[in-house]
């Protein structure tokens, strides 16, 4: 899954320890944001702040199309 390797580049190392803790629905809201918001998203994430696919969209700023998906 690319978000996985996405996210070994992008987070610090608690939040990557974590990764497995998120549900493939979060992962599917979370490709979407930018590459600066990602942690601070993750955290909330992870924090149960932001559960559904929806919050998470909301929460995105630094919109990142997946233009090149198939």
């Amino acid at each position: 899954f690319e978000m996985y390797a996405r996210m070994r580049e992008l987070l610090p190392a608690d939040l990557i320890a974590r990764m497995g803790e998120l549900t493939p629905e979060q992962l599917v809201a979370l490709r979407f944001a930018g590459d600066g918001e990602l942690a601070a998203l993750v955290r909330d994430v992870l924090a149960g702040k932001l559960a559904t696919r929806k919050a998470i969209k909301l929460q995105i700023k630094d919109w990142k199309g997946d233009y090149l998906r198939a």
